[in-house]
């Protein structure tokens, strides 16, 4: 119970130590080339069962040129995790926060290489709020919780894709991660670090969250700017002032003492990946990397605002799940 305790501070480790079943966590590693002529996510992850039998680790890999993804299935024997730091190993592949090594070898996909991230922006974790989470991951009932374990970092290495070798020496990254029973019935997320400006990132979750016999849209936001985190989050006073979802925008707009930011994001085409819903892994959510949002943040002072900045963000990652009509509105 000890080391579980202490977990709640290491967002970024493996949390299904001793779990029984009806339990499922994965991370999300999304990579672009310099030229930002390819974008990947890969993502590894476990899903724990009450029937061991239908206990398995899992790698996706969603090609955001072509739309198209493959899931590798594993059987619990080929699932390790380290428990005093975050080192997961899934056959013969290898995932840290700052590096991963695969060896896929199957007959819809091969993927060779090794990759390792440099200057990782990580979600400050603190005492009072371990995480992106906030005081919420304290909360043991939770539906689903949530880290964001860098906002932006570099690469460098290559991957073979198919005996096809691409190099991502010089690109950006992006590395999160879920944990818990099932994602949120409905949910927006939105990604990006490719601005114009380099070491500009921003993250959007809006979600239908459960909570005792009811539930709340929960949000939250971050925009990592000029190497500081503008945070506004269910849990620190920030409003969620509007949320307007149509099939080919989201727009959302938050606002706190002293700043505003609104977002606009242009939907496109995805590809399809499993997710956990009714402990089961249904494919089911469709994931865009290649979409756009236009970002501006504002300065407030009494009645007046400041325009701080102003951008496009490219290669985006976008997700619309689920009877999203419970996230439309302002607060």
């Amino acid at each position: 119970m000890t080391f579980r305790l202490f977990d709640v501070w290491r967002p970024e480790k493996y949390h299904g130590q001793g779990k029984k079943g009806n339990f499922f966590e994965g991370w999300f590693y999304k990579i672009v080339d310099a030229a930002r002529h390819y974008i990947f996510a890969i993502i590894p992850g476990i899903h724990l069962n009450q029937k061991k039998s239908e206990s398995f680790a899992f790698i996706q890999i969603l090609n955001g040129q072509n739309h198209q993804s493959a899931y590798h299935r594993f059987p619990m024997t080929e699932f390790k995790a380290t428990k005093n730091h975050f080192e997961l190993q899934i056959g013969a592949n290898v995932f840290q926060t700052d590096s991963i090594k695969l060896n896929l070898n199957a007959p819809e996909q091969v993927v060779q290489g090794q990759l390792h991230f440099e200057n990782l922006a990580p979600w400050p974790v603190t005492l009072t709020s371990p995480g992106v989470m906030g005081w919420y991951a304290f909360v043991p009932f939770m539906e689903c919780y949530h880290g964001v374990l860098s906002l932006d970092h570099r690469i460098k290495g290559t991957l073979s894709l198919n005996e096809q070798m691409i190099d991502f020496t010089g690109g950006r990254g992006y590395l999160e991660k879920d944990w818990g029973k099932s994602f949120p019935a409905a949910y927006v997320w939105i990604q990006s670090n490719h601005f114009d400006q380099p070491g500009i990132s921003l993250m959007v979750s809006v979600a239908k969250i459960p909570w005792l016999s009811g539930w709340f849209r929960g949000f939250i936001i971050g925009f990592y700017y000029q190497r500081k985190l503008y945070r506004f989050t269910t849990y620190n006073g920030a409003q969620l002032n509007a949320v307007n979802i149509t099939d080919s925008h989201v727009h959302v707009e938050t606002s706190n003492r002293a700043y505003r930011l609104v977002i606009q994001a242009i939907r496109s085409s995805g590809g399809l990946l499993h997710a956990p819903y009714d402990n089961q892994m249904l494919r089911r959510v469709s994931e865009s990397l290649g979409s756009q949002v236009s970002v501006r943040f504002y300065q407030r002072n009494l009645n007046e605002e400041c325009l701080v900045f102003s951008g496009e963000g490219v290669l985006a990652g976008l997700e619309v799940q689920g009877e999203v009509t419970a996230l439309v509105g302002g607060n």
